[in-house]
């Protein structure tokens, strides 16, 4: 989760499966698809320890669903989350919680979290846990790589930095299943 990425969560996947709509979710679904998701965000870093910066904001974007044909749009994510850097070593870990919308209003939630290096990326595991409409009681995860442009950390003792970030969030397999 370099910087912000983490946040980013990761729900882009869950949504571009909620938007993947060329026919509604079935009762007993059960499928896996690779997806990403392009987002920004803004948040702010503050330095939270001699040799740590914390990043807390809100990334959003549109989802995207891999299919045969090319990518086709999913939907809308929206992940505040957080993101601890070690200013020594660059290494990074981060959580976040994500909403997914699709067009037709229905969501799918999830959590995830990741590890990494600072300016590398964030590595980790994306959990659905539940949504509403026809995602409702939907269910399983996936690993999740985040990229970000989040570089500000120097000059983050004494005060809180404004950041505004962008990157791309990848789900090479997730798996979900609607009861």
């Amino acid at each position: 989760m370099t910087g912000f990425r983490t946040p980013i969560l990761p729900a882009c996947i869950v949504a571009a499966l909620a938007a993947a709509p060329i026919e509604p979710a079935a009762a007993g679904e059960q499928a896996t698809v690779e997806a990403f998701a392009a987002w920004s965000g803004e948040g702010r870093a503050v330095q939270t320890g001699p040799k740590e910066a914390t990043f807390v904001g809100t990334i959003s974007g549109t989802v995207y669903v891999l299919t045969e044909k090319g990518p086709i749009e999913g939907g809308q994510m929206i992940c505040p989350a957080i993101v601890r850097v070690n200013m020594d070593d660059g290494s990074q870990n981060g959580s976040g919680r994500c909403s997914f919308t699709a067009k037709d209003g229905a969501q799918i939630f999830a959590e995830l979290t990741c590890t990494g290096i600072h300016l590398i990326g964030c590595d980790g595991d994306f959990t659905l846990t539940g949504g509403s409409g026809r995602f409702g009681g939907i269910g399983g995860g996936g690993r999740v790589t985040l990229r970000s442009d989040f570089r500000q950390l120097v000059g983050v003792s004494g005060g809180a930095v404004v950041e505004s970030v962008s990157g791309i969030m990848f789900w090479p397999s997730l798996s979900y299943q609607i009861p």
